[in-house]
């Protein structure tokens, strides 16, 4: 019943909008739309991806909260920016000039995370510049784990935000 009414929560109102553009690894989406799910904030998969949304990975990953996210797949960029609008909208890249914690998060900010093995293009960085986030990480790491990285910037934008669907934070 608690998540039905999360679910129906989210769909009129999402608290975050996290997008995977181009995503590429069923695992990865699958834990990330556990962890939308779990707080209140849709997810957008935008084309091409690469798996077949009926993946059993896909599922597995999402366990059972799969059927209770409020999730959409867009064709392009500019069909996702046409169906969520004027928001402002957070890349976050490895080789963001900016910290994810110097960043000021609202409700209903859009989140972005590019293809695992080729991060966000350089013509979407350049449309916001200053926009760009990214995670610290010692020199020799090329990356983290894009579920792990979602998780990281998704709690800190609620932890801003001081407003979820569920238990206060901190």
């Amino acid at each position: 019943m608690i998540q039905i009414a999360i679910h129906a929560l989210t769909v009129t109102d999402p608290i975050l909008h996290v997008v995977l553009y181009e995503p590429e690894i069923p695992l990865n989406a699958g834990s990330i739309g556990r962890t939308c799910m779990a707080v209140g904030a849709k997810l957008w998969l935008v084309r091409p991806l690469g798996f077949r949304i009926d993946d059993r990975r896909l599922r597995r990953a999402g366990l059972d909260y799969w059927d209770h996210l409020d999730w959409e797949v867009v064709d392009d960029w500019g069909r996702l920016q046409a169906a969520i609008g004027p928001r402002p909208y957070w890349m976050i890249e490895t080789h963001g000039e900016r910290l994810y914690t110097e960043a000021s998060f609202q409700r209903g900010d859009v989140l972005v995370f590019g293809p695992e093995t080729r991060g966000l293009p350089n013509k979407l960085l350049a449309t916001q510049p200053h926009r760009v986030l990214r995670l610290p990480m010692n020199d020799g790491a090329r990356s983290l784990n894009q579920s792990n990285v979602v998780s990281v910037v998704v709690f800190e934008a609620l932890r801003q935000i001081h407003s979820w669907p569920g238990p206060k934070l901190g």
